[in-house]
């Protein structure tokens, strides 16, 4: 089940969030997570019920892991109990995830023919394994409480992120839980959280989906191997750069706003990332909550920085190359993690020259930020390639046609443009071939989607910040790990920004008609 589908919008957030309501007017605190539970459950049933038992299986695994791991003194025992529940974790996900890749490559390798079933890959497998890890490690590290196991069942399936995150904390979920919960469901909650949800959905159907139509038939092309020219691999790759944002921060958007329709709050996972100014930055500003999860139980447990620099920058490199292979089993996304690990050591190492060997100032100058920003964006735009493409010989070919390493080739249908100048510019390595003329109608309205996107993406204020700014809130100062209670100031603000809702709602409403999957549905 979608959030910008029919049943969910008018049917499942409805219903659930009514029965909730009138829960929460009887201050039946369990009852109402009971009830969001059985909701959840639900929603994720939606998808294939069959692995209804995994989730669940899941959960009463980890929970009664937590436990003993918690009342064992002896430290040798619960370190014990602790690698037999993360094993068995990384094996369930390795087993759902990868099988299939690594039978692949084990088959080409040897020549062999082996031939194994598809495994479909559960629905928020990497997500809620995830969170349950971190529930582990800080269950050994005494980090955590007694929760009340039905708390915990809410903190892993809550239908907001269940499916693609954020990847929650149980210490910013689960006290939440158990703090007067039904007590924080009222009108005022709703209508932000819904003004929320309805920026988020704008972004996914309006923006996302529309600027899309000109990223997927320039990297379909790609893949098959046919010619593209110079412009239409920059343009599929920026569309596809925009479209990732829109449609990723939106699916948070709606997540949160949903949320805190309920009561609850969930942490931010974007922060205007295309506004970075370094790599380092660009991590702080996307996916946040990944970003926290592989510095705080992936990097540091490899040694962080504390073992001199060349074990730093290894560290960072593979605490990116796995943050790579947990997107997705494929070798574009190994290859996405490597450049990323790269990066990362790349700009540690820059920092590091320019603070201890050229003394260069703190205060950044004009150009320098400008600059830096360019060149970041670069970086990102070329990672994005790889994610996105289905084979690295895909990306490889787009990445080789945007460099000019296919040589500088245009749109067929603009050599009649330069006439009889069209001849010189063959002599000096210009091709005219392309698919510009199959794709024209796509390539021209993609331009379009680009030209409007991008100052949206790279100067407007994100929607937190549009948030803070309609209803005077402070969502945290946009961290992760600070929470306030959202409260607007007046209530004429909130009917405005209501009504305002209300009418994006409307538009919005008019293009459920061609729904698609949100991208990171897929990991």
């Amino acid at each position: 089940m979608l959030f910008n589908s029919f049943e969910f919008i008018f049917i499942f957030l409805p219903i659930t969030f009514i029965l909730y309501y009138l829960i929460a007017k009887q201050n039946w605190d369990r009852i109402a997570v009971a009830w969001l539970v059985l909701a959840s459950l639900f929603f994720y049933a939606w998808w294939n019920p069959s692995y209804l038992i995994l989730i669940i299986f899941s959960m009463l695994f980890n929970y009664s892991m937590g436990v003993v791991i918690a009342r064992l003194g002896n430290a040798r025992s619960s370190k014990l109990f602790l690698v037999i529940g993360v094993s068995i974790n990384l094996a369930l996900l390795g087993y759902f995830k990868y099988t299939n890749f690594i039978v692949e490559q084990i088959n080409w390798a040897l020549g062999n023919s082996f031939h194994l079933e598809k495994i479909i890959l559960p629905l928020a497998i990497s997500f809620f394994t995830f969170q349950q890890i971190a529930y582990l490690v800080d269950t050994y590290r005494h980090e955590t409480k007694e929760y009340n196991f039905s708390h915990y069942c809410l903190f892993v399936t809550f239908f907001p992120q269940l499916i693609a995150g954020p990847i929650v904390h149980h210490k910013e979920m689960l006290p939440q839980f158990s703090n007067a919960l039904t007590s924080r469901v009222n009108s005022r909650n709703m209508s932000i959280g819904l003004t929320i949800f309805t920026i988020g959905l704008f972004k996914k159907v309006i923006l996302a989906d529309n600027v899309a139509l000109s990223a997927t038939p320039i990297f379909d092309a790609a893949g098959k191997g046919a010619a593209i020219t110079f412009f239409e691999a920059w343009g599929g790759a920026i569309a596809y750069t925009l479209q990732l944002y829109f449609d990723f921060s939106g699916y948070s958007d709606m997540a949160i706003g949903i949320a805190f329709m309920f009561g609850i709050q969930l942490p931010i996972n974007f922060n205007s990332p295309y506004k970075a100014v370094s790599i380092i930055d660009f991590w702080r500003r996307w996916h946040i909550t990944l970003s926290r999860f592989l510095r705080d139980y992936l990097y540091i447990a490899l040694g962080g920085n504390r073992h001199g620099n060349t074990r730093r920058y290894l560290n960072l490199f593979l605490t990116m190359l796995l943050g790579g292979i947990w997107h997705g089993a494929g070798w574009t996304f190994i290859v996405w993690g490597m450049l990323h690990g790269s990066y990362l050591m790349i700009n540690h190492g820059w920092r590091k020259l320019r603070k201890d060997v050229l003394n260069w100032s703190d205060n950044i100058p004009l150009w320098e930020h400008v600059t830096a920003r360019i060149i970041t964006l670069l970086a990102v735009i070329v990672g994005w390639v790889y994610f996105r493409a289905e084979t690295l010989a895909g990306a490889n070919h787009m990445i080789a046609t945007m460099t000019g390493f296919n040589g500088l080739s245009l749109p067929q249908s603009m050599q009649s443009i330069f006439g009889s100048y069209a001849a010189n510019l063959s002599d000096v390595g210009v091709i005219f071939e392309g698919m510009f003329g199959g794709y024209k109608a796509n390539f021209v309205e993609g331009i379009v989607w680009i030209i409007a996107l991008t100052p949206i993406a790279l100067f407007a204020p994100n929607s937190m910040q549009i948030a803070n700014g309609l209803f005077s809130l402070n969502l945290g100062q946009l961290t992760v790990n600070t929470y306030h209670r959202i409260k607007p100031n007046h209530t004429a603000t909130l009917n405005y920004i209501a009504w305002l809702a209300g009418v994006t709602f409307g538009i919005i409403i008019l293009n459920l008609f061609k729904v698609s999957e949100f991208l990171y549905f897929q990991f």
